[in-house]
């Protein structure tokens, strides 16, 4: 453990993360979308990292769901931990050149994994991957994702596709009681003893997940 990347060290103890957007009264009241900001909880409700989005005004009203983003995760005394950088990609699974991928960092300047998805025409899939691109995990999601604010999980398996280790869930419970100072939380459960590098790229599968499926899920309401 001392070979840590500063400030992870949080995640070295948690088989349970979760990850609850913010949403101001103002964005949510106009329908104006502001930096994305988010805090990340472990199974006790306490706040670990906080983090916001960074893009352009440009990239955010243009190119949403397709956006660029670089996501800055920082722990509880402002120190930037981790960095989650998606180039602009566009966004069509029938095309393979255009299948999504993101890069994580920890600490910011140093690779920590990848989330890289995988072309199939039938189920989001993904892979997870460490500092030297060599595959560690499958996260493999249902083959709808937008099922009227039901709960939806995405598990996460080893890499013959055979064996469950944990899930990424979209928690869409109290959405309607909450709409105005929460969205639905998202929650990674993994092995405790699961390499912190790639919990923390797990949390930057969970940005990316919410980017392609569930961005405009707000819309209309």
């Amino acid at each position: 453990t001392h070979n840590l990347p500063p400030g992870l060290e949080y995640l070295n103890q948690l088989d349970q993360i979760i990850i609850h957007q913010q949403v101001e009264l103002l964005e949510a009241i106009l329908g104006t979308e502001t930096s994305s900001k988010y805090e990340i909880k472990n199974h006790l409700g306490q706040r670990v990292y906080f983090a916001v989005e960074e893009n352009g005004c440009f990239d955010r009203k243009l190119c949403s769901p397709l956006r660029s983003f670089t996501i800055r995760i920082a722990d509880n005394t402002g120190r930037e931990v981790i960095r989650v950088l998606r180039p602009l990609r566009c966004n069509s699974c029938w095309f393979p050149c255009f299948l999504q991928e993101l890069e994580v960092q920890s600490p910011p300047g140093t690779v920590a994994g990848y989330v890289v998805q995988n072309w199939d025409p039938f189920l989001p899939k993904f892979t997870i991957q460490n500092q030297s691109k060599e595959d560690v995990l499958k996260i493999i999601g249902p083959c709808a994702t937008c099922g009227c604010f039901e709960d939806v999980d995405f598990e996460v398996k080893a890499l013959n596709e055979m064996t469950t280790i944990g899930k990424i869930s979209k928690y869409w419970s109290g959405f309607v009681n909450n709409v105005f100072t929460n969205t639905a939380n998202f929650g990674i459960q993994v092995p405790v003893d699961l390499d912190v590098r790639i919990k923390a790229v797990m949390i930057g599968a969970c940005f990316l997940i919410d980017l392609m499926f569930f961005e405009n899920s707000l819309d209309g309401l």
